[in-house]
Order: C-alpha cells, then structure tokens, then sequence
C-alpha cells in the first residue's frame, strides 16, 4: 500500500501571510429550512482549518453539495455551510455566491483586504466545467490562492477541476483528514493483525468485482451480503425468485468462489434469509434456506443462521473491513443482519474500518459510532484505495 509519503502533507508547505485555496468535503444532509442534520464531514475539517488559520494563512474554502450537473440548484447552496462554520469559529466567513464570477473575485479581494480571514465559495459543482476537470476553469480557481491543500477524502477518486487540475497550477498538499484517511486504510492491509476478514455487502457484484479480487490476496475471510448475495447463491446452482441477480456475473461468481478456495480464503455466503414476497417496509416475510426461495419473493436480509456464523467469524478476526450492509437496514422488519453485524463488528476488539456510505450510516443509526476504530468519509475513494492503493488526486500533489 501507498502511505504517499513522497507527498507534501500540510505540515511540509510554507503558508504564513499566503491564500491556501482549501478543497473540503462539505457535502452534508441539509434539510428544507436550509438545517445541516449532520455536520460530520465539516467537523473532520476543523483540524486543517484551525491549523492553517493558526499558522497564518488565509482560507479560501470549497466544496460539493449533491449532485447539481453543472447548474444552479438554490437547494443545493453551501450557504449554510458558511453559517455554521462562521458559528463554530466565532468570526466572519465570507460567503460568495459563485466560484469565478464577479462576486468571488469581490469576496477573494476582501479575503485578500484583511475584512475576513475565511470566506467559502459556492458549490464548485453548479460549474459544469468542475466535473469535466477543465484546466481553463481549475486555473481561474489557482488564481485566487498561493498554496492549495486536499482535504477531501470522499473526492479523492473523481478528477475534477478542484481536486486534480488546480494541482497542476499550485504548490500542493494534503490535509489532515486525508492523511488520517490514508492511514487508516494503509495500516490495515500493510501489516494487519490477522485474522483479516472483509465484509462485503450493497446491491451489485459489478460495483465490486476488481475489489473483490484485490481482496482475496489481502483477506483470509471474505463475507458477502445485500443485494449482491443472490448472484453468489445464484451461482451455487439455487434459483433465487424476484431477488436482485446479475444473470452476466455468474460465471465470475463462480470464478471467485473457486479463486478463495486456491487462495486458503474463507469465502462465506448466507445459508438462509429473510425473503419478502414484495420490494416493501411492511411486506410479508418469513426466513428460508438460501436454497429454498421461493418463486416470486426477494431477499431483503440475511437470516439467523447466517447472522450467527458472520458473527462467530468476526469475533475471532483482528482486523475487520466492512462496506455495505447486508439487508435492508433502513426498514426495522430487515435490519436485522446489518445490526447484528455492525454490533459483533462493535464488540469484537479488532481494528475495524467502516467503509462510508450505507455502512457507515448504519453504524451509526444503531449507535455504535464510537466503538470502530475508523469511519472513512469516503464510501467510493475508501473502496478505490483498498483495491489500488492510490487515488488520482493524491498522485497529482506535490512531492517533498
């Protein structure tokens, strides 16, 4: 694994009386009276915040919100954003309602005034040209700044204008978050303690399949569940009924099952579920043998049986990865599995990293945040880098 030690990390940069354009993920639940429900993401960047601040710079900040497609959503607006984080900080933060018109360079020249020591950009994605990585549009953006810092894990997989070309036009670092991000990750699968066991969960083996191969060379015990559990039960020779299945992904399947057993990996599917007769929160359901589902109904959670054999298998692990959930966790009848495991996951004592995402949200939904070791921000770059050990926009940084 990569620990992107060549890299500049924010402490090796010189930033006192300099602007540091500081990308951030900002991306959170903000409800229709423009509330932030959950300011996770934004707290994790205080540590890079404070530190800049402390240190002598200037901040201009910028992040995502949704997903706008390169137009203006009022919605979407990282307007309370800026209110929370000028009420945390207790001082003003400058609030610009585009990233390179008229009003961003007023806001970036009274930054550069003293009026403010922070001001926040509006949401980088209302520009198409974000999302397309346009060099015209990230040198507009180096403009503003001397320094640019990363700090946004969850983005580290997308090369888009504010976290992969801006590096091409600025001396470049990463954050503290990042670096937590890289490490947790890092010191897990480069010398773990073992047992290791990857628990693998979501609705598709497509979405994971290069993951699911990297891992059978990390792992010694991989567990799969969710929606792409019926593809493998599938590809064991059992009709699966209305249950989501990737017909085109069976033969590969197969091919996994029989590549865990070359490689000494246990390789665990679910023996029963608990199968509803329709896509419902309040659908009849009853639990079946994973060879015995019935015609026309779906599984929509693991069963008992298998709960108790995950949990067996994660008590005894060191080091436990788990992204996805197993069931259906938002509805009470099929959270069952996802409870159960994210409460062995909890209680086992192994160094256990929760992958973003759906599994991260279940964590916490059962109230067991404070006993995993590490919840990546990221659900899609945490998934990139366990595979390929490096992320587009980190490879761009500059090196010491």
């Amino acid at each position: 694994m990569n620990y992107y030690k060549n890299k500049k990390s924010v402490r090796d940069i010189a930033v006192n009386g300099k602007i540091v354009f500081l990308r951030c993920d900002f991306n959170v639940p903000i409800d229709n009276l423009g509330k932030i429900t959950d300011s996770k993401r934004i707290d994790e960047s205080f540590k890079t915040i404070n530190y800049l601040l402390k240190n002598g710079a200037k901040l201009i900040l910028c992040s995502h919100l949704g997903r706008p497609k390169g137009t203006v959503n009022p919605k979407l607006s990282l307007s309370p954003v800026a209110e929370y984080i000028s009420d945390i900080l207790g001082e003003t933060v400058g609030f610009s309602t585009d990233s390179v018109g008229d009003n961003a360079k007023e806001i970036v020249k009274k930054l550069k005034a003293g009026e403010f020591r922070i001001c926040l950009l509006e949401n980088i994605r209302f520009e198409p040209e974000e999302e397309q990585n346009d060099t015209d549009f990230a040198k507009k953006l180096a403009s503003y700044a001397d320094v640019y810092i990363n700090d946004a894990f969850g983005t580290c997989h997308r090369s888009h204008a504010s976290t992969e070309a801006i590096t091409h036009f600025l001396p470049s670092a990463y954050g503290f978050l990042v670096e937590k991000e890289i490490l947790s990750v890092s010191s897990a699968l480069e010398n773990p303690e073992r047992p290791v066991m990857a628990i693998l969960g979501g609705a598709k083996v497509s979405d994971k399949i290069s993951l699911i191969e990297s891992l059978l060379d990390k792992v010694d015990i991989l567990a799969v569940g969710g929606g792409m559990t019926y593809t493998f039960i599938n590809a064991l020779g059992y009709k699966v009924g209305d249950s989501i299945c990737e017909s085109d992904k069976i033969s590969f399947a197969k091919d996994l099952m029989a590549k865990a057993t070359e490689k000494g990996v246990k390789f665990l599917v679910p023996v029963d579920l608990k199968v509803a007769d329709e896509y419902s929160e309040n659908a009849n359901f009853k639990i079946v043998g994973a060879d015995k589902i019935p015609d026309s109904w779906m599984g929509l959670d693991i069963g008992p049986k298998t709960t108790e054999i995950f949990s067996e298998e994660i008590s005894k692990a060191k080091t436990i990865i788990w992204n996805g959930p197993v069931g259906v966790f938002e509805w009470d009848n099929f959270s069952s599995g996802t409870k159960h495991v994210a409460q062995a996951v909890s209680s086992s004592g192994a160094i256990s990293l929760i992958g973003g995402g759906d599994s991260a949200a279940a964590v916490r939904k059962f109230g067991l945040e404070e006993k995993v070791t590490h919840i990546s921000t990221g659900g899609g770059a945490f998934l990139e880098y366990l595979e390929k050990g490096s992320l587009p926009c980190l490879d761009s940084l500059s090196e010491k």
